[in-house]
């Protein structure tokens, strides 16, 4: 769906921005052209201009799933719009629009004061609701995808702005429409359908067991619970660099997963789609001994093993390099591939 476009003021340029405050790695970067994006409007010119002179290009939002080389030739949009309304209200459900900029946990607790539970179990994940759906986060078995009605964004080859429905997004694990068509479209806006019935998701085992049996936690508890998980699992990116889970959780076939099984009996998993099972990555790089340990200025955490981490003064280079030698050593001890979370810019 078109719409007609405003004229609004134009984005700020910093030429030779340094970048290292807009990535969680904490990585030294620097982009040649950075333009902040505080209004949907902003983009149509920037994206002409960046045709025009052949330049490459990319989305920077809170930085949290990025890892970024030294240099960023070209320009570097900066995903500011903060906007955020309540589009409408009914028995049934809340439609609620969130500009691409917000910080994703800010929203999650916005909407448990305003009495809209639901996003609770995707509490504490860093970034903005921008980069929200293009990734499809989850956590403790929900996904960004289950509330998501539609998004509106930027068609870069259209040279248009869309609204993309929900089905139209192909939402997967860890994966979406946008995931698959990079540099395609520009996220400006994302609406949530929030229902008005609700009831608890915690049967994921770290989550329950902070529950006693038969209870009946609210939304703020469960927000609470998994803020306190993840605090414990996950180190702060303002002391330690880290872009949270660096690897997705890799699904197999059940006739792998029960080989793997007879092999290790105590193998972490949990059910996925009919056929499928999912084991926890963390685990697999647990077993193989890594966590905890150090490659120079970038290591794997000592509290969770999912996690890489930068020590100061680590590259995009040394974290990949790091990846890799986790990546082949599992696939060598289980025949199983690890796929990296966060884009490599």
């Amino acid at each position: 769906m078109n719409r007609a476009q405003n004229a609004p003021l134009p984005a700020k340029l910093t030429p030779n921005l340094g970048l290292k405050h807009r990535n969680t790695f904490g990585f030294d970067a620097n982009a040649e052209l950075a333009y902040e994006i505080t209004s949907p409007e902003q983009i149509p010119a920037i994206i002409s201009e960046v045709k025009k002179q052949k330049l490459p290009w990319r989305i920077l939002g809170g930085g949290s799933n990025v890892i970024l080389p030294e240099n960023l030739p070209g320009a570097t949009l900066l995903m500011n719009i903060l906007r955020q309304e309540v589009l409408s209200t009914d028995e049934n459900a809340t439609l609620l629009a969130v500009g691409a900029g917000v910080n994703w946990h800010e929203l999650v607790a916005w909407t448990l004061e305003n009495d809209l539970p639901g996003l609770e179990n995707l509490a504490l994940i860093p970034g903005t609701v921008g980069a929200s759906p293009i990734q499809n986060i989850g956590a403790y078995g929900v996904e960004v995808a289950d509330y998501i009605e539609s998004i509106e964004a930027f068609d870069v080859k259209e040279h248009a702005f869309v609204t993309i429905t929900k089905e139209a997004c192909q939402f997967a694990y860890r994966d979406s429409f946008f995931k698959q068509h990079p540099n395609r479209f520009i996220v400006t806006k994302v609406v949530f359908k929030i229902p008005k019935a609700w009831e608890p998701r915690i049967h994921y085992a770290d989550l329950a067991k902070q529950f006693p049996e038969h209870s009946n936690p609210s939304p703020e508890d469960i927000f609470l619970a998994v803020c306190k998980i993840r605090t414990h699992k996950l180190p702060d990116p303002k002391v330690i660099g880290n872009a949270g889970s660096f690897f997705q959780n890799p699904i197999i076939p059940n006739e792998q997963y029960e080989t793997l099984l007879k092999a290790h009996a105590a193998l972490v998993s949990y059910p996925d789609m009919p056929g499928k099972r999912k084991l926890a990555a963390g685990w697999l790089i647990d077993q193989c001994g890594f966590k905890g340990q150090r490659m120079g200025s970038v290591g794997v955490y000592e509290n969770q093993a999912l996690v890489l981490v930068n020590h100061g003064g680590g590259s995009a280079q040394d974290i990949l390099g790091l990846a890799k030698c986790i990546q082949d050593k599992v696939r060598a001890e289980f025949g199983v591939s690890l796929t990296i979370e966060p884009n490599i810019l």
